[in-house]
């Protein structure tokens, strides 16, 4: 069962989805809060999750970032780590407040870049009792190295300058500058991971008109002063559980994680997947669901 509901975080209006079981049990639920991935809305992959978690008990709580999709801020598309990181929390706040839900029994999942929020987020929010990622991103590790460690210092610098001159810009005329997530064209000779991200965004598998929308430029020296990982110890003794594709270009990011978490902890790899092949395709995502029903059950 779906029911759009509206709830408050950092002053703002939030618009989520809170998904239940359809066949009556005992409440209050265990719940897990799931965060879509950046420039994403909670109708995509977030929901895909979210369904079928509920069909296994769980309450799953999918809502739009603050400054995305159906929730207030201004200026539109911010897509920014700490906010996102905050909003997380606001998340658990809402569930913590409903009769329906046990604030002792909630968990919490990452989508690709909301992996590194989500993560960020708990380090420090002792409410959440277990954690899972899927295809778990570091975007401040992906702005400040490059997918792969593939970006110089230099052009490092190039974006810092780039939403420098962005803020500026804004200051003095109020207008924001702004920049595509995803070309509208898929450019020829484009390497794989665009090929994939173009796919589900640009085409009807996972085209939403609220998704991936111009964000501002201001975003970018946010995101390289962003670190998920750093204290990602501090989740512990909670347990971890992060899942990637084998053949994920963004796998080495969880990797590096897992080795930086403390104990308990576990990856987990399916065999064949990419980054994008676990937002949606069913032979991914099934296994994955699997391994994460197998996870909150024990430890919510």
């Amino acid at each position: 069962m779906k029911t759009s509901v509206t709830f408050t975080g950092s002053g703002l209006r939030m618009a989520g989805i809170l998904f239940t079981p359809e066949q009556p049990i005992a409440t209050p639920m265990p719940a897990i809060v799931i965060g879509h991935p950046g420039g994403g809305v909670k109708e995509q992959s977030p929901s895909i999750y979210a369904e079928r978690l509920a069909r296994a008990g769980f309450a799953a709580f999918v809502f739009d970032a603050a400054y995305q999709g159906e929730s207030e801020g201004e200026p539109r598309s911010l897509e920014n780590p700490f906010q996102r990181a905050e909003d997380v929390k606001n998340a658990v706040s809402y569930l913590s407040t409903r009769e329906d839900i046990d604030p002792e029994r909630i968990g919490a999942l990452g989508i690709c870049a909301s992996g590194g929020y989500v993560s960020y987020a708990v380090q420090t929010d002792l409410r959440v009792k277990a954690v899972a990622t899927v295809s778990g991103t570091d975007m401040g590790v992906v702005m400040r190295d490059g997918i792969g460690d593939t970006q110089t210092p230099q052009q490092r610098q190039a974006l810092l300058r780039q939403a420098n001159a962005a803020r500026t810009a804004e200051a003095r005329d109020g207008k924001v500058v702004r920049q595509e997530w995803v070309p509208h064209e898929l450019p020829e000779g484009a390497p794989q991971d665009l090929q994939e991200v173009f796919d589900f965004y640009r085409t009807p598998r996972g085209f939403h008109p609220r998704a991936i929308q111009p964000w501002p430029v201001r975003n970018l020296d946010q995101m390289v002063q962003y670190d998920s990982w750093a204290l990602i110890r501090l989740i512990a003794p909670r347990p971890l559980l992060m899942i990637i594709g084998s053949e994920a270009h963004t796998g080495y990011l969880s990797r590096r994680a897992i080795e930086m978490a403390g104990e308990p902890k576990e990856l987990f790899v399916i065999d064949g997947a990419t980054h994008y092949s676990l937002y949606d395709q069913d032979e991914h995502v099934t296994p994955a669901v699997a391994r994460m029903v197998e996870f909150f059950s024990k430890n919510l």
